[in-house]
């Protein structure tokens, strides 16, 4: 009975955070959808919003542990020692460069018109930089607060998806304001879906360490914007077919309901 009670309990505040998010968002997508004004090439000031899932889960936390869950929530930012085997930085900085890299080969294997790419450090640093920032924004509310209850509910797959769901629903208004096509957004969700399971896996694999599933977010955003031109010729069906080729190899080899091998206990 006690435990039904949690899980009731759980679910509910995971509904509550879920809806302040994305009332949270919406001053940002008017903002957005009001004016042309951009962070960057691509990115609508809409993306501002990536820090709701935060304010989200701090007030949240503030409401049910006071000051001190707060705290605790946000120092999750900086909570590489979880990382025990490095290991697994591998995965964390450099899977998304790889897709990257493996769509370019591709498209030019396939004669797909692709500009060549091209890199300078100084800027991408300062890109990474920013986007690490609003990766916290994001996964502090995503990682570090709704995932946990998920996965006790749903297992690591069955959170992936859901949390991936929740994901892509609160991006597609901002997609549709940068003027995506409904065929490129469609390709978009399997690749936010793999993107979300792959988060879940690292995240599962460096003691839940959310650190290090921004630090992946970050790489995702700087993959993109690193393709040619600003990621304007970015396959999203290439890359979401090879993204989705190396989510069921992740699935496969690590199973479904820890994405781990192992079992694991909260944190």
């Amino acid at each position: 009975m006690h435990a039904s009670l949690d899980l009731s309990g759980s679910l509910k505040r995971l509904r509550v955070f879920f809806l302040l998010v994305f009332a949270l968002s919406l001053p940002f997508f008017l903002l957005g959808a009001a004016t042309d004004l951009h962070l960057m090439p691509g990115l609508s000031v809409s993306a501002l919003a990536a820090f709701a899932p935060m304010a989200a889960a701090l007030v949240l936390e503030h409401q049910n542990k006071t000051s001190a869950g707060m705290l605790a929530l946000f120092n999750r930012s900086l909570d590489f020692k979880r990382i025990r085997d490095k290991r697994w930085l591998l995965p964390v900085l450099f899977l998304m460069p790889t897709v990257s890299l493996v769509v370019y080969g591709l498209m030019r294997s396939m004669n797909i018109p692709v500009p060549p790419a091209q890199f300078q450090l100084f800027s991408a640093l300062l890109m990474f930089s920013a986007f690490f920032v609003g990766a916290l924004g994001e996964e502090l509310g995503w990682s570090g607060y709704a995932l946990e209850p998920m996965q006790e509910r749903w297992g690591a797959l069955g959170a992936s998806l859901l949390l991936g769901l929740v994901g892509i629903v609160w991006h597609i208004i901002p997609l549709l304001l940068i003027g995506r096509p409904p065929t490129w957004i469609a390709w978009w969700c399997l690749y936010a879906l793999t993107f979300r399971l792959f988060t879940v896996w690292l995240y599962n694999n460096t003691g839940k360490s959310v650190f290090a599933a921004a630090l992946f977010h970050a790489t995702l955003n700087l993959a993109y914007m690193l393709f040619p031109v600003a990621g304007s010729h970015f396959d999203m069906q290439i890359a979401s077919l090879v993204m989705a080729c190396i989510a069921v190899v992740v699935v496969m080899v690590w199973g479904a309901k820890t994405l781990t091998r192992v079992k694991f206990t909260n944190a």
